[in-house]
């Protein structure tokens, strides 16, 4: 019978990333292209580092898996089924249970349907960016030189965790921050003799809209994401401590408190801000890069991050050749899946799950978390270290999940994905029953009454024990 040390060990290796003979530990909080021309405008790529591709250490949750028996199938169809039965739960659900080492379907019920995700899309996005970006990968936000010697450009990249001037400091280390790029840029400018210049912004990286297909008018003016941009701060948040208001002009905000911080480090800014494209060529003065995307996913990923996601679904579908829009992110994202052989039941809008549009299968969600488990695909093992622990972290972590008779014994040893939109609960993930055996899950539903989050914590909690 399985040891509940598991408990202890699965906590103690929350978010441990080991990279080269260096490693860090990250914690969190409870929370919340442009068209060619004939001079094209400077593109901040995505950079990949020289260092090899990140090691993420999963302690024995994944070194257990495979080790045990299955759990009966009979006996765990009949728990499933009759918590499945809960009215809570609605008309429309979808469930799937998959052992890790085989790929064997342990219990299904509508396995094959198409239902809402929600945030549960994170996991489709999370591991299309690992697989086509790459664990290692950084994201570059850039000053260039403009027009003429007093002029620069601010260059988005595409990284909306950028530190804004009163952000504080985040869980994770080396945050790119935009005091850290106007110091630097400062520094150039006056080893040139330059004191005084015209600011301009380019945030051209991402097209189309900033509002996605399927989004409720409220999620901006709720504080759910911000409007997308290739260049904001603070993820686009008017004060960085609060989830809302969001700006309506996330390149505007974020170039103008870039100018004040230019002035505090001696060089001042003339006329207007206003938006302009980077000359082609221009020599870069600075730049500050994002954490490596498999730490980009983990935060995804933990804290059920919109902004981030829908950022992460722009570049691969910029890595895929696709334009930087909610359209090209959809298709990218669907191409990488095909070349996993994951795309069968997964058709989404977004990157975030925010879109009501989005529908992928309980089966095909699951397949996703056994492949991302797997020791197969050790590139996609941030997609495993970046869910949050049952009870203890992001968004099983805020007090309300698995605090029931019937699932708070089995807090610390289930890691999933949420997933909440009005009337659509979600959860996916992996556990280990009883005897080791790894197994990925996948319980969505979404024609639900009221709140349906205990009823899919009780059944993350009966794989657990099964």
């Amino acid at each position: 019978m399985r040891e509940r040390w598991v408990a202890l060990t699965t906590l103690a290796m929350l978010q441990v990333a080991t990279i080269g003979a260096g490693t860090y530990a990250v914690t969190h909080e409870d929370f919340n292209l442009a068209a060619m021309t004939e001079q094209a405008p400077v593109r901040p790529e995505p950079v990949a580092s020289p260092s090899v591709a990140p090691v993420i250490t999963s302690g024995p949750v994944l070194a257990a898996g495979g080790n045990g028996t299955l759990p009966t199938k009979s006996t765990l169809a009949s728990q499933l089924s009759s918590a499945l039965g809960d009215k809570a739960l609605g008309s429309s659900v979808g469930a799937v249970v998959i052992d890790v080492a085989s790929g064997q379907q342990i219990f299904a019920k509508n396995a094959a349907t198409g239902i809402t995700p929600a945030s549960t899309t994170k996991i489709v996005t999370s591991t299309a960016a690992l697989a086509s970006l790459g664990p290692d990968t950084r994201l570059t936000t850039r000053v260039v030189q403009g027009a003429t010697k007093n002029s620069i450009v601010l260059v988005g990249g595409g990284d909306p965790t950028l530190a804004g001037p009163s952000a504080k400091a985040g869980a994770y280390p080396k945050q790119a921050s935009m005091a850290q790029l106007a110091q630097r840029t400062a520094t150039a400018l006056k080893e040139q003799g330059v004191t005084k210049v015209g600011l301009s912004f380019d945030d051209s990286l991402f097209t189309g809209p900033s509002s996605g297909p399927g989004w409720k008018p409220g999620y901006i003016p709720d504080g759910n994401v911000a409007p997308v941009s290739a260049l904001m701060i603070d993820s686009g948040k008017a004060n960085p401590s609060m989830s809302r208001p969001r700006v309506n002009d996330p390149a505007s905000h974020a170039a103008t408190a870039f100018g004040k911080l230019l002035r505090r480090y001696g060089v001042s800014v003339t006329g207007k801000i206003a938006s302009a494209a980077a000359p082609a060529g221009s020599p870069e003065l600075a730049q500050v890069q994002s954490e490596p995307v498999y730490a980009l996913v983990e935060r995804a990923l933990t804290l059920s991050d919109n902004d981030l996601s829908e950022a992460l679904a722009r570049h691969i579908a910029l890595k895929e050749g696709l334009p930087g829009s909610f359209d090209g992110g959809s298709q990218a994202v669907l191409k990488v899946m095909q070349r996993l052989g994951m795309a069968k039941g997964i058709a989404v809008s977004d990157g975030s799950g925010l879109s009501t549009r989005n529908r992928i299968s309980a089966d095909a969600l699951a397949r996703l978390v056994a492949l991302a488990s797997s020791p197969q695909h050790p590139e996609l093992h941030a997609v495993v270290s970046g869910m949050p622990i049952a009870g203890f972290s992001g968004t099983l972590g805020n007090g309300r999940r698995f605090t029931a008779k019937d699932a708070r014994t089995e807090a610390g040893l289930v890691r999933a994905k949420t997933g909440t939109l009005n009337n659509v609960n979600t959860l996916a993930g992996f556990a280990t029953t009883r005897e080791g055996r790894l197994v990925s899950f996948a319980f969505l539903a979404d024609k639900v009454p009221l709140n349906a989050e205990p009823v899919l914590d009780r059944l993350a909690a009966i794989v657990a024990r099964s």
